[in-house]
Parts: C-alpha cells; sequence; structure tokens
C-alpha cells in the first residue's frame, strides 16, 4: 500500500520508524528499508517497490539530499507519479520546503557535493533538482519541533492513507486467499467481463478478503468502485440508488441522482464505460435483482472488467450463472493466533502467562475474524485476572458465539458507552461522521466523539472514509448490530429509549401507546413505504415529555402534529405535514432544526429562532450569524433553513 522514502541515518530509529508501526498497526500494508549502509546506487528491488505501491511518502529531513539512493527513490517515484495513479505525500521533517524548491541549506550543499561526483552525469544531477523543486510543491505535512508532539503527526498521516486505501480491519491471513481470489480473477485477461463471488458465513472475512483484494488491483483498472452494504442500501433507498452510486465513484462526479433505466444507460453511453475496464465490487448482496441493476449487460462496460460480488447465499451465485467461486473459511489456529496478539498486545511480543488464554480465546471466537478482532480489542491492556473473569462469564452463557462474547462486552461498558452504541445501532448505522457527532452532541449537551473513538477501539463501530473526511460514515458489521438492536428491543416499543423501526413507530403513533421514556425517534422511511399514509390524531407526542430527538425523513402523515415535546434539541422532519407548527412548541433547547420540503412559513421559524437563541442553551452554541446580522462567538447551534425542495 505504502512505499517510504526517507534518510534512515536521520529518522529511522526516530519518526519513520514510529510512522512505519502506525501504519502497520492500522492494516496497511508498508514498505521499508531498513538497511541503513545500502549503496549509493536505487536498487531493482526498490524500484519495484515503488511501482507496485499506491503511496509513497517521502520523509524530506535535513541529510535526505545528501543520500544519491533516496535522490533516485524521489525521481523514481515522481515518475510515477506521472505516469500511473500513485498518491505521493511529502513530509518536511524539521525542513522549510523553500530549501527543498531552491535547494538551498543542507540541500544547496548537499547538492553542490553531487556535482562534484557527477561530473560526467550532469542528466542525472538536473533530474534530482526537478524532482526536489516539484515535490516541494505537492501538499505537504510540516513538522517542527515544538510546533506539536510527533504522534499528534503521525496520526494526522495515518488518517490521510486511510481515507485513501479503506485498509482490510484484520490483515491476518489474508495473504493466501488474496492469491487465490486473484488467480480467478484472472486480471491480466481482457476477453469480456468476468464476475467471481466470494461466499461463506456471517463475520468470516468476506468484505475483508474483497476490500484487500480491491486495494490490490485497482491501479490495473480505468476506473474501481467499491459499494459497501448493497443489502442494506437497496432496502433502505432501492436499486436506482445503487445505480447512482456506481456512476457517482467510477464516474468521478457527486450527487448524481438518475430516476429512469434510461437515463443510467445514457449516461453510461454519453462517457462511454463500454469502452473502460472497470472494477466493481458490490458488497453484501442478496437478491439477484441487486446484481441486475448495477451489473446489467455485459456490454456495459469494456474488456477485462471485473465484478467482485459477497454474499452468504451460495445458490444465489448459482441462479445468477456466476461460476467462479471462492469461499472463505474460518482462520486456521495459527492465524487466529495471530490476529488475538496483533489486536490485544498491539505489539510482535507478548507476556508467556497469557498463552494458554489465548488458546482459550480462540476455542471461544470459533475462529471467527470478527468475534476474534471484538474479543481481543476488548482484552487490550487488561491483566491476566481480568482475562480469566471475562472466559468465566461466557462459561456460563447458553448463547452461540457471537451474541455470548458481545453480550459480554457490551456489560462491561460504561452506560454513556452503552447509549451512544445503542443510538448508532439502533438510529445512525451508515450516517455520516460528522452529522451523527452533531446530533449525538446536541442530544446530550456534550461532546460525544470521546465516547465514538471507544467504541472503535472495541472494534465495535468502524469509520468507513470517503474521498473527503466530511464523506465518512459510522457503521458496524450487521451481526454486531443485530444484537446490540436485540437489546433494546426486549422492551415493548413505547417503553424503549428509543424508536427506529417503521412498525413500532406507527403501533406507537397510531394508538397513543407512547410514554415518557422515549429519548429519541428515528424513521428513515424505506422507499417501498413512502407512499403508504401513517394514520393518527397527532397527539402521540404529548407523552413524550423527555423527547430529545425527533427525525422523520420522508413518509406521508395524515395530518401534522397537534403537539410538539418542548424538550426537542434536534428537530428534523422531510416533508413537514402541515404549514404551521403547534403554537404552544416553544423548544428553549433546540440545536438543530431541518425542514426540507415543507411548507413552513419563514415567520414560524423566525419565532421558533428567537426562542432558542433566549435560552441558557443557545449560549454554548454556535448560529449561523447572517440571519439577524448578529455575531455569536459560540460552539454548536445548527439552525438550518433548509427549503432546499420547497415547492410554492
Amino acid at each position: 500500500d505504502v512505499f517510504l522514502s526517507f534518510r534512515g541515518s536521520d529518522t529511522l530509529h526516530g519518526f519513520t520508524g514510529y510512522l512505519y508501526e502506525a501504519l502497520h498497526d492500522s492494516g496497511i500494508h508498508t514498505f521499508i528499508d531498513e538497511d541503513l549502509k545500502r549503496g549509493e546506487e536505487i536498487t531493482p528491488e526498490i524500484v519495484k517497490a515503488i511501482e507496485e505501491s499506491r503511496i509513497a511518502i517521502i520523509v524530506l529531513s535535513i541529510n535526505y539530499a545528501s543520500s544519491s539512493s533516496c535522490l533516485d527513490e524521489l525521481a523514481t517515484i515522481l515518475d510515477c507519479l506521472k505516469r500511473k495513479r500513485l498518491l505521493v505525500l511529502p513530509v518536511f521533517y524539521n525542513v522549510d520546503h523553500s530549501q527543498v524548491r531552491l535547494q538551498e541549506g543542507s540541500y544547496g550543499e548537499a547538492l553542490v557535493k553531487h556535482e562534484e561526483s557527477l561530473k560526467h552525469s550532469m542528466e542525472k544531477l538536473e533530474k534530482w533538482k526537478m524532482a526536489l523543486h516539484q515535490v516541494a510543491n505537492l501538499s505537504d505535512i510540516k513538522i517542527k519541533h515544538g510546533a506539536r508532539y510527533e504522534y499528534d503527526f503521525i496520526g494526522e498521516i495515518v488518517e490521510w492513507v486511510s481515507s485513501k486505501i479503506n485498509p482490510a480491519h484484520y490483515p491476518v491471513g489474508l495473504r493466501s486467499k488474496v492469491l487465490e481470489v486473484r488467480k480467478l480473477l484472472d486480471v491480466g485477461r481482457d476477453d469480456g467481463v468476468h464476475m467471481l463471488g466470494i461466499h461463506g458465513i456471517d463475520g468470516v472475512g468476506k468484505s475483508t478478503l474483497a476490500r484487500e483484494v480491491y486495494n490490490k488491483i485497482s491501479d490495473h483498472f480505468d476506473a474501481s468502485c467499491f459499494i459497501e452494504n448493497v443489502r442494506e442500501k437497496s432496502k433502505k433507498h432501492g436499486l436506482r440508488h445503487l445505480q447512482n452510486i456506481l456512476l457517482s465513484k467510477i464516474l468521478g462526479e457527486k450527487d448524481i441522482n438518475l430516476t429512469s433505466a434510461q437515463q443510467v444507460i445514457s449516461m453510461m453511453q454519453r462517457h462511454r464505460l463500454q469502452q473502460k475496464k472497470v472494477l466493481m465490487v458490490l458488497d453484501d448482496v442478496d437478491r439477484p435483482e441487486q446484481l441486475q441493476a448495477v451489473t446489467g449487460k455485459p456490454a456495459w462496460f469494456g474488456p477485462g472488467s471485473k465484478v467482485i460480488i459477497t454474499t452468504q447465499d451460495k445458490q444465489l451465485l448459482t441462479s445468477y450463472d456466476i461460476n467462479r467461486t471462492y469461499e472463505v473459511k474460518k482462520l486456521n489456529k495459527d492465524d487466529a493466533l495471530q490476529l488475538l496478539k496483533w489486536k490485544a498486545f498491539k505489539m510482535h511480543y507478548f507476556d508467556p502467562r497469557y498463552e494458554e488464554l489465548l488458546n482459550h480465546a480462540v476455542t471461544y471466537a470459533s475462529s471467527l475474524p470478527l468475534t476474534l478482532e471484538i474479543l481481543a480489542s476488548n482484552l487490550f491492556g487488561k491483566s491476566v485476572k481480568e482475562w480469566k473473569s471475562t472466559f468465566h462469564q461466557f462459561e456460563r452463557s447458553p448463547n452461540n458465539p457471537i451474541e455470548m462474547i458481545l453480550i459480554v462486552i457490551f456489560d462491561s461498558l460504561k452506560e454513556k458507552e452503552k447509549s451512544v452504541l445503542l443510538d448508532i445501532a439502533c438510529c445512525f448505522k451508515g450516517y455520516e461522521l460528522t452529522e451523527v457527532q452533531d446530533i449525538l452532541h446536541a442530544h446530550y449537551g456534550q461532546c460525544i466523539k470521546y465516547y465514538i473513538d471507544v467504541l472503535v477501539d472495541k472494534s465495535l463501530v468502524y469509520i468507513s472514509h470517503g474521498t473527503e473526511p466530511c464523506n465518512d460514515t459510522i457503521t458496524m458489521h450487521d451481526l454486531i448490530a443485530e444484537e446490540i438492536v436485540r437489546q433494546e428491543s426486549m422492551t415493548k416499543p413505547g417503553e424503549r429509549r428509543r424508536l427506529w423501526s417503521l412498525e413500532d413507530v406507527r403501533e406507537v403513533l397510531g394508538y397513543n401507546k407512547a410514554t415518557s421514556k422515549i429519548e429519541i425517534i428515528c424513521l428513515d422511511y424505506p422507499i417501498f413505504d413512502e407512499e403508504e399514509i401513517v394514520q393518527w390524531d397527532g397527539t402521540a407526542f404529548q407523552n413524550m415529555q423527555n423527547l430529545k430527538t425527533l427525525i422523520i425523513k420522508n413518509g406521508n402523515f395524515s395530518k401534522g402534529p397537534e403537539y410538539l415535546p418542548n424538550s426537542l434539541r434536534v428537530f428534523e422532519w422531510w416533508g413537514y405535514p402541515s404549514h404551521c407548527l403547534p403554537s404552544d412548541f416553544h423548544p428553549k433547547e433546540l440545536a438543530i432544526c431541518k425542514l426540507p420540503c415543507s411548507h413552513i412559513s419563514t415567520t414560524e421559524l423566525t419565532n421558533l429562532l428567537t426562542v432558542s437563541l433566549m435560552s441558557k442553551f443557545s449560549s454554548s452554541c454556535k448560529l449561523i450569524n447572517s440571519l439577524y446580522g448578529y455575531s455569536f462567538t459560540c460552539f454548536f447551534l445548527l439552525f438550518y433553513f433548509n427549503f432546499l425542495c420547497r415547492s410554492s
């Protein structure tokens, strides 16, 4: 994935060494040459490593230019930047980029010495100078002593790399599987469009394998896309949504919103996709029509295109005439132990007192990568006694491995961590990370980023990186989500803290079964149910005195609400079913208000805003300061006048 270019004597045992460990611990395959006594000429192995990498990180330290092999690496990297899709990140380590661009200071001195030794090869010297000038003009990271802790910079670099390649969550035991899948795909073969199905039980690592293969081969194609959670996306938003995602990713265009099959075909023809070699991964497919919608006819894409499908259902692959298949099996014991050590100890060695416990852990987790990762992440930093206590709880549980492990781990969380995990699993799985942070910040009245970070560290949720930080989404494995949601679903709908399913919301609103225990309603209508009308008398919210978050996206209601709780902090209703808000609705702690596709008057919203501004809560909030010409130095209020879809 990453090639590190650096001056060994400057940074190998410091910054670059720590950066390599951080990248490795994040599952990012990184090439590093640790030979401090390497020759002055760049070796064929180094050239090959650069050409096969997706990203090159160049650590430009004080003595970088004194090494001719470093300068050769730099020139090779910039040559690859021109010829192929190699991403390059320069890191100016205690060096000003102007010194590099203008070849001043230590860089100028080094080039003078090289000039003396290269009297008969001035062409190489000019190539080095041009490379230094070019690299100084790229987007970079500057590191100076005392500016910030170095681990902050390293974290920033790892986050940037992760956003570009989306590494596998647990890369242990993948190498042989990747090679087998690549052999089946026959990437170099360009006679038509080839499809490969990856199947296996839930939690065995199908998505991880598909992601790793995608990372390895995507550079061989004209365009590529990885569509996650196909089952969930198609159920919630329909098949056309999958086609829009496909075209957006392959064409690099945002917000494509085609509404007919003819529009889809027309756009494909206009961009000549039938002449492009395309790589597609469709992750978690469960119905043939999902494949038909996205892969269409072989003529849609050019010769040499490859489609990888992951599914639990091998029969689905057979019914769609996909003959090339690969079954992902559980990890063998050695790989399972390696994954446990990697996640539980964050290092290559461990205390031998844990050896017997590790063998027990493999047994409890049934060698499934998902359960191994969750278990190990939650045992990280704990004593032998705590490990034994956790395993003792497993022995008393009659449940299957994933249920057993998740129940024990869920019970071990602190109350706020449990709440945030339930919020995400029930209501906000698949939402953009910034939106979830904003909503839960408003809901709880405090920043919850720390709690999300804890859940990520425990492998209970993960961040799926988009092309830009604002596109990052927060999600979790279906097995985890289903078990966590089950924890919330044990009580009657009206007795729960959260409501999110269409059936439960219908029951609570239609039959007035609400209680003061309800704090969150988050209803994102599936596209198939948008036309169905929710019959209610508009009074159901009267019993929800503690409702803080109300989010309703789409849907049809027989009438507007006659009452809304003044406890609301987040109020989002797409297509609000009335021209006015209830007259006694005066939410003094409202932090987020979104009413797109609605007919609410500006006067109504102005009155709502005035009440919110007068509250104590708003003193710690941020308001769009163009509304009244006021200037606020606050922190969080997001008040959106979102009438983008408003009709006259």
